[in-house]
């Protein structure tokens, strides 16, 4: 299990950040902001995501220790949708994956790599997803913006 200093590692996660998604072949859409936060004495990060766009659900995730090089993200959204996350978050890049079933069924796999600007005030990143053993798809693009 990962200690409360490799917890430390995600500070320059926490504040708040603007969100623009997206989607292959289509305009960003913006309007949405997340705002990352620690929780029981540095033990969890917590993120609220809300947006004004109906495409995009609001968020709740709890972060925490995962196993000894990651952390875990437990995903909740407005739909009701429950999904688990083996997550990493070094050397300014920040990756989630979800490559099998957990609260929810796998229907597909998902993953997600972003890029931490050297100033930490970007974040640019891409989801991915695929249904089978081809190769990964762009699902859409995701920016964080410190606000």
């Amino acid at each position: 299990m990962l200690t409360v200093g490799a917890m430390q590692r995600l500070e320059p996660l926490i504040g708040e950040w603007s969100l623009e998604v997206t989607f292959p072949g289509a305009h960003p859409i913006g309007g949405a902001s997340t705002v990352f936060e620690w929780a029981l004495g540095g033990q969890f990060v917590i993120q609220r995501t809300s947006n004004r766009d109906t495409e995009v659900p609001d968020s709740l995730i709890v972060i925490g220790a995962g196993t000894p090089d990651g952390y875990t993200q437990h995903y909740f959204d407005s739909r009701g949708v429950v999904r688990v996350y083996e997550m990493t978050f070094a050397d300014g890049e920040w990756t989630l994956l979800r490559d099998r079933a957990d609260s929810s069924p796998l229907e597909f796999s998902q993953r997600f790599v972003g890029s931490l600007s050297e100033d930490a005030r970007t974040i640019d990143g891409h989801w991915q997803k695929r249904t089978g053993p081809e190769d990964w798809l762009l699902d859409f693009a995701l920016t964080y913006r410190r606000g």
